[in-house]
């Protein structure tokens, strides 16, 4: 019998008296399908080493210890440490980490990995309150992470996947699409939790670019540059950079040369511009000194 399987599952809890807490957004797999399907999905296999964000009592950790060469799996929760001690006991090549992902060395910690050369894949079911955070801090540190295969908000997964021109398009689908290509595999129903959340989820995958998509000269400036574009979605872009960079004449000229250095009109919007439009934008309004 799986961890995940729902009558395991309840009597695991009980045995241990757990009780869910909110401020964790813990929400427990309870669908032995769908784990498997979320391994495929990763293709992991014993050449690669797995780090696991949110193990819970370790129902996606026992798939992917089965498959696995080894799994590092970061629990904030120390409630749970005895939980996962009980559940993963039959498996030698599982690591639970009782510590917060965004404030754990990570550098330091893969290097506890038996064989750390190995590639290194992303798989988890991410908490919803903190999955952008959580994401975006993995993608930008300096591990060359192969793949992500997450579970998050479906209307998350929507946005960091969504291309221009949709509404659910905006600076997070540039923040993450400069680095990774972004795809979502397939939908996971509400119902398969407990206890169930309030909106159904989506399984992302997400694969390191070679180089990053775009060539541009100062990529923080980039993404300023984006997330100010976005803040007025209605808005054109001309109306979101006045009220990111000012509104004095000296501005507004500047303005004008780098939207014609870009090939950028002004009243179009920000949900128009593909990521090379912003890298033109961005450099452009570098050269003209308006940063």
């Amino acid at each position: 019998m799986r961890i995940a399987d729902k009558t395991v599952t309840r009597a695991i809890l009980e045995r241990h008296g757990f009780t869910f807490k909110k401020s964790f957004g813990q929400n427990f797999l309870t669908d032995t399908n769908i784990l498997q399907k979320i391994v495929d999905t990763a293709e992991i296999d014993k050449g690669v080493n797995v780090i696991e964000i949110g193990p819970g009592i370790g129902a996606l950790t026992e798939f992917l210890a089965e498959n696995a060469a080894e799994v590092m799996a970061f629990e904030i929760d120390d409630r749970l440490i005895p939980i996962l001690a009980d559940t993963l006991r039959d498996f030698d090549n599982v690591q639970v980490v009782n510590q917060d992902i965004l404030k754990a060395d990570l550098q330091t910690q893969i290097k506890a990995f038996k064989n750390p050369d190995l590639p290194i894949k992303v798989v988890a079911n991410l908490p919803y309150y903190i999955t952008t955070p959580i994401l975006m801090h993995l993608i930008e540190s300096k591990i060359p992470f192969q793949e992500f295969v997450v579970m998050m908000q479906k209307e998350v997964a929507d946005r960091i996947s969504a291309e221009p021109n949709t509404k659910a398009y905006g600076s997070l689908s540039i923040a993450v699409q400069y680095y990774m290509t972004a795809k979502v595999a397939f939908i996971v129903p509400r119902t398969v939790f407990v206890p169930a959340p309030n909106v159904d989820s989506a399984i992302l995958k997400m694969t390191r670019r070679e180089t990053p998509l775009v060539d541009v000269k100062n990529e923080d400036f980039l993404f300023d540059v984006s997330k100010a574009s976005f803040v007025h979605r209605r808005k054109t872009l001309w109306n979101n950079l006045t009220n990111r960079f000012g509104k004095s004449d000296e501005v507004k000229a500047k303005l004008e040369k780098a939207l014609e250095i870009a090939e950028l009109a002004p009243n179009v919007r920000g949900e128009a511009l593909s990521i090379e439009d912003f890298a033109r934008l961005s450099d452009a309004l570098e050269s003209v000194a308006l940063y």
